[in-house]
């Protein structure tokens, strides 16, 4: 069905190009914002392909074995995108001019594109494209990480779709990976250079791991796979439920039963015209014109299956995607939202459909933005799920390339990021233990529920009306009342007007309506428990038993040997690694799991003496002592002399000690609790002593206590500033370094270009070299000073020159000629700027035809003579003769 351009409503999507003028800045929207511009998709088909080549360093021999092995009547575009040094003029048109007899221009402003013409990109400029029109822009910056292969390469999938096709060559960096996945997504064509053949393997190496690619080959290969891939006619795709193209009807439902049984997924329930095209595609990438061949194909490779599930999933997804859109959330809906939540209630988030996540940290980025600027805290619990595993653990590692600063500004990356050295970019702990990510399908998993806000952008889209009708009520019950809605700027709630109101009509921004849950809803999906309500078994383990240690069994026996008290071996945690002697007066199990623990296990009274004595060792190095220790052991008071000593084990990971039990050096034996006593005076006089012990004690404790904290709060600070310092250095690094890195791409394509220009010139002075020693002419070439520059082998016969001569005066040498001053002829032709011609004879009798000439410059700029000898010896008779 044809639209009627004349009725598009204001503010639709028109079925132009001018499409692309309502997207947002990263121009990779699903099917070109939905599946209703037909005619769109029949004028494209009929256009000629457009074909993108990206490279840094490294990537002019690439350009050249590509376009040596281009035949110049492809029918196809080429546009050459590098990494040019801003300040340098390019000679990147020159060098691929030489390599092609297609027209090669460098690209211009509001320039329209030719089939059989290549394009190449202007230093200090970034390249975008608009219904084949190329348009310049300034760079987003002088230096740095400017990435301007991947803003291209999106703009090309939005304006071309299935006709575009992107290349990556060499080059350092990811320059290229965000940009191949837009043009995968759109139906485009994607070509890398094998690492084996590339300079530099990096940008090759990052789009190839996306997964984002159908072929890798060296770029001298690229063109016949190009030329094949776009001259393979492509079946039509018609309205559903045409009688037309009826072979792709009837066999399409034995892929979709065959890639159930290799991913255990349903996709008869997607849009077919989506289906069609994927599955069309994956014919063409692999050349094969029957949709029957395919199926064989299908059903013998597993790899095959799984790369047409991951085409079926291709994730249209970025940072802050439709900025527009979370202005409006940040602005009006979220403070909204938080105003009506108290501060101990947790606010649930879900967006199904998530793919690497980036959505889902959007949201909690905002959040964390608007809660900031109220001063509220509230408990976030964002949910994100995907049917695609791949998807799943890249956003719950967080990771994200440099191209990332195309949609995040500064500040946020600041905020909520961490840089690797890499240059990748690592999403803080405090956003990630917010989110939990799980693998779920939204079809037929159940549903998480009693949700504040509900994000499901550009899923909907590749669902039939049907299935969207049974999702939209799915997820109005998992909404609280009140609950936000948020769908892609493509996706509407259809006929579920009873269930959602418009926020935001735009954006398409929805609001529960409360009444609705009073309603009937026919929710159909497993009675399994829901995702979030799902139970773990958390296995008890038991703790780890210190590792028996050699160096301990010599310890062992020389403790058997001494006559020592009992004792164990223990670390600064209080951790015990061997026991000596009988210690049960002195240490108890604790209750519950058995932990060797000396704080664990020391009795009533010993808890307290031995951390004092341990920390008196950590900070005294030596031996401490402590006597008149009173302690209860089972329900009798005694006293004992605790002695600790340092142990040096060398192999030992961990600081050990010797803590000895002694007996003798105090009141050894038990004696009855002095409250039992008679004597009143006794109990008095042991009453003051325990206090006067336990002040004692107190009063030692405080002190160190505080000598502790000032350590501390010192070393806080010290630390809070070198963290400080440490991180501004790190900026000023890390800028530098991409800096470095966009310079050194720059220099490297400089230093290729000068190469290639080197190695013409070279060549063409051997060929100058050759044509003048073959002439029988002889020639001198003196500079404005009358030195001598160049000659001739013939000159010799007059004047005795060697090649060490050169830049010596002329008038240094003599020649055999008669009468003549080369030196003052060629002073005059300098200062008269005209030719001087004489005939001279030589002492041996020939006669030559002497001519001197100014030397001119390709700019016109007079710097010297030349001077040619004719020998005109032989003309002599013939002219008596006449």
């Amino acid at each position: 069905m044809k639209v009627d351009r004349k009725k598009v409503p204001a503010g639709s999507k028109s079925p132009s190009g001018d499409l692309g003028l309502k997207r947002s800045k990263f121009p990779c929207d699903p099917e070109y914002q939905g599946e209703a511009n037909e005619d769109l998709a029949v004028k494209r088909s009929m256009s000629f392909p457009v074909v993108a080549l990206g490279a840094s360093a490294g990537g002019l021999e690439a350009f050249t074995r590509f376009f040596k092995a281009l035949p110049p009547d492809t029918g196809m575009a080429f546009i050459v995108v590098a990494h040019l040094d801003p300040t340098h003029v390019s000679l990147l048109p020159d060098l691929l001019q030489k390599q092609t007899v297609m027209k090669v221009v460098q690209a211009k402003n509001k320039q329209k594109i030719q089939p059989n013409s290549v394009y190449v990109i202007p230093p200090n400029k970034d390249l975008s494209i608009l219904n084949r029109v190329l348009f310049l822009l300034p760079p987003p910056r002088a230096r740095g990480m400017n990435l301007p292969i991947n803003r291209f390469f999106c703009s090309l999938a939005q304006d071309q779709g299935e006709r575009a096709s992107a290349i990556v060559l060499s080059g350092t960096g990811t320059d290229g990976t965000l940009g191949v996945k837009a043009i995968k997504a759109a139906g485009g064509v994607v070509l890398v250079q094998d690492e084996a053949s590339a300079l530099y393997t990096g940008m090759p190496k990052s789009a190839a791991d996306s997964g984002y690619v159908d072929y890798t080959l060296p770029s001298e290969k690229m063109p016949d796979k190009l030329i094949s891939y776009f001259s393979t006619e492509r079946s039509s795709i018609v309205p559903a439920g045409s009688v037309e193209n009826t072979r792709f009807a009837d066999e399409l439902p034995k892929i979709l039963v065959i890639l159930r049984n290799h991913t255990g997924h349903d996709f008869s329930l997607y849009k077919r015209n989506t289906l069609l095209r994927r599955v069309e595609r994956r014919l063409h990438v692999h050349q094969i014109d029957s949709i029957s061949s395919y199926i064989q194909f299908l059903q013998k490779s597993e790899t095959e299956a799984a790369i047409l599930f991951k085409d079926l999933l291709i994730g249209v997804t970025s940072f802050f995607r439709d900025p527009e859109a979370f202005d409006i959330l940040k602005q009006q809906v979220i403070p909204k939202l938080l105003s009506e939540r108290a501060d101990d209630q947790v606010i649930r988030i879900w967006v199904p459909g998530c793919s690497t996540g980036e959505e889902v940290y959007s949201i909690a980025m905002v959040f964390d933005e608007v809660m900031e600027s109220m001063n509220r805290q509230v408990s976030l619990q964002l949910f994100g799920t995907d049917i695609d595993d791949g998807a799943i653990e890249f956003a719950r590692v967080g990771l994200y390339p440099p191209g990332i600063r195309n949609d995040v500004n500064p500040e946020r990356l600041k905020r909520f990021f961490i840089q690797e050295k890499s240059g990748f970019f690592y999403i803080k702990k405090g956003i990630r233990e917010r989110i939990i990510f799980a693998l779920q399908n939204v079809i037929k998993d159940p549903p998480f529920t009693k949700l504040d806000m509900l994000s499901c952008r550009n899923l909907l889209i590749y669902l039939t009306a049907e299935l969207q009708k049974k999702l939209l009520p799915i997820f109005g019950y998992s909404l609280k009342p009140n609950g936000i809605l948020f769908l892609g700027s493509s996706e509407t709630i259809g006929m579920a007007t009873d269930l959602f109101a418009p926020l935001d009509r735009k954006w398409k921004i929805y609001r529960q309506l409360p009444e609705s849950i009073n309603k009937k809803l026919i929710v159909q999906f497993p009675t399994q428990m829901p995702m979030d309500q799902k139970k773990t078994t958390v296995k008890k383990t038991m703790l780890p038993v210190p590792e028996e240690i050699n160096e301990l069994s010599i310890l062992e026996s020389i403790l058997h040997q001494s006559e020592i008290p009992s004792g164990v071996v223990t670390d600064e945690t209080g951790q015990i690694y061997y026991i000596h002697g009988s210690t049960g007066k002195f240490l108890e199990p604790s209750i519950g799991l058995p932990r060797l623990n000396l704080f664990n296990m020391a009795r009533e009274g010993l808890k307290k003496e031995i951390a004092s004595v341990l920390r008196k060792a950590r900070s005294n190095q030596g031996e401490v002592v402590k006597r008149g220790v009173r302690f209860k052991s089972n329900g009798d008071e005694m006293m004992v002399t605790l002695t600790l000593r340092p142990l040096v084990i060398p192999k030992f990971r961990v600081r050990l000690f010797l803590l000895l039990f002694d007996l003798r050096g105090a009141t050894g034996q038990p004696k009855s609790t002095p409250a039992k006593t008679d004597k009143k005076g006794e109990t008095t006089e042991w009453l003051e002593e325990e206090l006067t012990r336990t002040r004692h004690t107190l009063y030692t404790t405080i002190e160190e206590l505080e000598t502790s904290n000032e350590e501390l709060k010192s070393t806080n600070e010290e630390l809070q500033s070198t963290n400080e310092e440490m991180q501004s250095a790190n900026e000023e690094l890390e800028t530098s370094r991409e800096e470095l890195q966009s310079m050194n791409e720059e220099s490297a394509t400089v230093n290729a270009e000068l190469q290639a220009r080197i190695d013409e010139l070279s060549k063409a002075n051997d060929d100058m070299k050759n044509l003048l020693d073959s002439t029988d002419i002889a020639i001198i070439f003196l500079d404005k000073n009358l030195n001598i520059r160049r000659f001739t082998p013939r000159v010799t016969d007059m004047m005795s020159l060697t090649s060490s001569d050169i830049g010596r005066p002329v008038r240094h040498f003599a020649s055999t000629l008669k009468n003549v001053d080369m030196e003052s002829l060629s002073a005059e032709v300098l200062h008269d700027l005209a030719m001087k011609d004489v005939k001279a004879a030589s002492t041996s009798g020939q006669l030559y035809q002497l001519r001197i000439r100014p030397y001119r410059t390709m700019n016109n700029v007079i710097d010297g003579v030349v001077i040619t000898l004719e020998n005109i010896t032989q003309q002599k008779p013939v002219k008596k003769q006449t």
